[in-house]
């Protein structure tokens, strides 16, 4: 239990930004879910507008400080290798 006036600011603070950021990180699963659905339709032209949309969402999650750098262009680069294939 926080014991200082900052440490319990510091929680509340904390619980905020978890709802926040939980609410960030689902948006960017639905997005690269929607480029993985379009992929098992196999359908190429909806899954390159999907990654359009989806690339984005990824760059956003690295610049909030969800995702690294290195492992939202491992997403992208994993993704795009996909739609690619499937042309």
């Amino acid at each position: 239990m926080a014991n200082h006036a900052s440490a319990r600011k510091r929680v509340r603070r904390n619980e905020r930004r978890d709802v926040i950021n939980t609410n960030r990180m689902s948006r960017m699963r639905t997005f690269i879910k929607k480029v993985e659905l379009a992929l098992a339709g196999g359908d190429a032209q909806e899954a390159e507008l999907a990654l359009k949309n989806a690339q984005p969402e990824i760059q956003r999650g690295v610049a909030k400080g969800l995702l690294k750098k290195n492992t939202a262009a491992r997403k992208m680069s994993r993704l795009s290798a996909r739609v690619k294939a499937l042309k």
